[in-house]
């Protein structure tokens, strides 16, 4: 009887721990992937990881280090992607074995921080950006702003210039939307994701320059949406090139990247001073990098799975965060790119 009793010990035990181990079996086969770059991102890919994290048991670790990082952490082949919100040229992808796509698009806005101005209630042009980064316009009650903006009441108060110290996707975009509309910054500073900014304060990362803006009276500066949303940041209207005041939003940064061509072979696309009445003038996408032949395949591969289900169920996710998904169509082709081109 004792050793009946022991023999079914035994077998419920040896029940116990194979059930044990088959509800863990997806979780310890799951691939881990990391990746860095672009702080423009950074909310909607936390979010996509913990979403994907709940769904598969892999784990997502992105760093939001700036564009310029994670272009040269992929490069060096220290994390498994790169993301960027500059695309990299056909030339300089071909010399670093990269591969690129699109994965989300957003906008990048002016911030302020001005007592009784709401968000949206300001007006800029994109000209008068750029002279107030020059260091041309100084202050608040400069004529150049007041004409936008007669019933504003706008003080006194000497404007504090906030920018980006780290290498930087979003001031790219910046610098080349002020490079398309000034022809004096385009000669004096250009468009990088770093560039020899002729005054101002740095701050690293998004965060840092909400940071920077949030903390300082009279102050301006340049966050893409989701920050400004979240942080309950002033925004302004900026004058696109159909002479439109306009707000950002998911539908002005959708009709900005409406008539994108994505150009072969790498979806080289840059998005600023988009033509359109009802388009945002500084509308930014974010590129994946990886490598066309991994170190690690199956980290590869889990990066592709994890983006298939960003792109095709973790849409809500980017709407919520104030990003526009990608259409149904260029979503094709990208997953149609990573057959031709990621192995």
């Amino acid at each position: 009887m004792q050793k009946s009793s022991s023999l079914l010990y035994l077998t419920s035990k040896a029940a116990v721990l194979a059930l044990t181990a088959s509800l863990w079996a997806p979780l310890a086969q799951a691939t881990d992937i990391n990746g860095s770059g672009s702080t423009f991102v950074h909310p909607i890919m936390l979010s996509w990881a913990a979403s994907y994290n709940t769904k598969t048991g892999a784990k997502v670790s992105y760093q939001a280090i700036g564009s310029g990082g994670g272009i040269r952490q992929i490069k060096e082949r220290v994390v498994t992607f790169g993301a960027s919100d500059k695309p990299l040229p056909p030339d300089e992808l071909q010399a670093a074995g990269l591969s690129q796509f699109p994965l989300v698009i957003g906008g990048v806005v002016p911030v302020v921080n001005l007592d009784g101005i709401k968000p949206g209630q300001l007006n800029f042009t994109g000209e008068l950006l750029a002279d107030i980064y020059l260091g041309k316009v100084t202050n608040w009650s400069d004529p150049a702003i007041a004409a936008l903006n007669p019933d504003a009441k706008l003080p006194n108060l000497k404007i504090m210039v906030a920018h980006r110290s780290d290498s930087s996707g979003t001031t790219f975009n910046w610098a080349n939307y002020l490079s398309k509309v000034s022809a004096e910054w385009k000669a004096k500073v250009g468009e990088g994701t770093t560039v020899a900014w002729p005054t101002g304060t740095g701050g690293n990362g998004n965060e840092g320059v909400a940071r920077n803006v949030e903390y300082i009276k009279g102050s301006i500066g340049y966050v893409e949406l989701a920050f400004a949303m979240q942080k309950k940041m002033t925004f302004g209207k900026v004058k696109n090139k159909s002479g439109v005041f306009v707000s950002p939003s998911l539908d002005s940064f959708q009709f900005a990247a409406a008539n994108a061509t994505w150009k072969e072979p790498h979806f080289y696309e840059v998005l600023t001073d988009a033509s359109g009445k009802e388009s945002w003038p500084i509308t930014a996408t974010t590129f994946v990098l990886m490598p066309k032949s991994s170190p690690d395949a199956d980290k590869s591969a889990e990066a592709l799975r994890f983006f298939r289900w960003a792109l095709e169920q973790g849409q809500e996710n980017a709407k919520r965060l104030h990003y526009v998904p990608l259409p149904d169509g260029l979503v094709k082709q990208v997953e149609a790119y990573w057959t031709q081109n990621i192995k």
